[in-house]
């Protein structure tokens, strides 16, 4: 997936202020984010106590769907705002930091939670990164 990542970025006739390597493993982060935790959240609905997790699958909930924006916003390249970028960027690394930690809570006891709070840690970092490289 990332090799298509990288394909369609390196391909956009515009010119980039941002390192296209850069963009295109933070938006493979993001999807790959949004996807653990959208597989998160369901598995969470499917524990028996499933109460208990509410926490954990609103914030899974809520860090895919930021997760998938912020990826979908990197991949536009035309008339770049780096102001709404940045906005964008920074949400997605506290979606997931706030992910991370939610999950991790339950880490030992669900292994679908350790996964989650990995790839939301690989996404917050990759976001950072970014957000570094825009200034």
């Amino acid at each position: 997936m990332s090799s298509t990542i990288t394909e369609m970025m390196m391909t956009h006739p515009s010119e980039s202020s941002i390192d296209r390597d850069l963009l295109a493993e933070c938006v493979a982060a993001c999807v790959e984010c949004a996807q653990a935790c959208t597989a998160c959240a369901d598995a969470c609905l499917g524990e028996e106590m499933v109460a208990q997790l509410t926490t954990c699958i609103r914030t899974d909930t809520d860090c895919a769907d930021i997760c998938e924006t912020t990826g979908r916003v990197l991949s536009r390249q035309t008339g770049f705002d780096s102001n709404i970028t940045r906005a964008v960027l920074q949400a997605c690394a506290q979606a997931c930091a706030s992910c991370a930690e939610e999950c991790e809570q339950h880490a030992e006891m669900h292994e679908h939670c350790r996964v989650c709070a990995e790839a939301c840690r690989r996404c917050e970092d990759a976001c950072n990164r970014v957000l570094a490289a825009i200034g």
